[in-house]
């Protein structure tokens, strides 16, 4: 079965919201991009599939551009606090199922929780983890937080393991083997226990604690 695309709009098409909106789009996923600024929308008319010049404050310019046929919005207004909680509202309003939205600081981030965005992000705060997680151990090829306290890691394998078998690593105490990638192929380890080869990357899922506490075991 072929991948199901889903529909986005992305409104504020800033550095992060142009990003956003134009990695989406290359998912093949039907976007609609929105910003009152011209130029902005100019600029990305070609890499989306639809984009509008609108402000996205008037509940009834979203109405008539079709927003409230879209799957998912992401509100990505820059420094204005204001315009960028009234759009979220809007986008409640006219029945958006699920609204993600960017925060500027944290008094902003609490404000769209309050107003019920379903997720709110702090760029900055979100990165600097993120980063920190793979200064930390350098064996952290990636990390993606989920939320309630658990993340999946991208783990290298290094070549001191190499010849070992997944079991030797003594995975348990709250972390969970989800897969392994091997060059650009997948293997399912749940019922199999490999030979570890260097660079091999363990996709694992755990509390952060957990999983910082293996890592440091490598």
């Amino acid at each position: 079965m072929g991948k199901v695309s889903r529909s986005f709009v992305v409104i504020g098409l800033g550095a992060f919201g142009s990003v956003v909106a134009s990695e989406l789009a290359r998912f093949g996923n039907q976007v609609l991009g929105i910003d009152k600024d011209p130029r902005r929308v100019s600029m990305l008319a070609d890499q989306l599939p639809s984009v509008a010049i609108l402000d996205a404050s008037d509940e009834g310019a979203l109405r008539e551009a079709g927003v409230d046929r879209y799957d998912v919005g992401l509100v990505s207004i820059g420094n204005d606090l204001e315009n960028s909680v009234i759009a979220a509202m809007n986008l409640r309003l006219i029945g958006v199922g699920t609204i993600w939205a960017k925060a500027e600081s944290r008094t902003h981030h609490r404000i769209l929780s309050k107003i019920g965005a379903d997720r709110v992000i702090l760029p900055g705060l979100e990165m600097g983890r993120h980063a920190a997680q793979m200064l930390n151990n350098p064996a952290v090829q990636d990390y993606v937080a989920l939320g309630n306290g658990f993340s999946v890691v991208n783990l290298m394998i290094p070549q001191r393991l190499s010849g070992r078998k997944l079991s030797d690593l003594h995975v348990g105490d709250g972390v969970e083997v989800l897969g392994m990638m091997r060059g650009t192929e997948f293997r399912q380890t749940r019922d199999d226990d490999p030979v570890l080869q260097t660079n091999d990357r363990l996709l694992l899922l755990g509390k952060r604690v957990d999983l910082t506490r293996f890592g440091d075991q490598l």
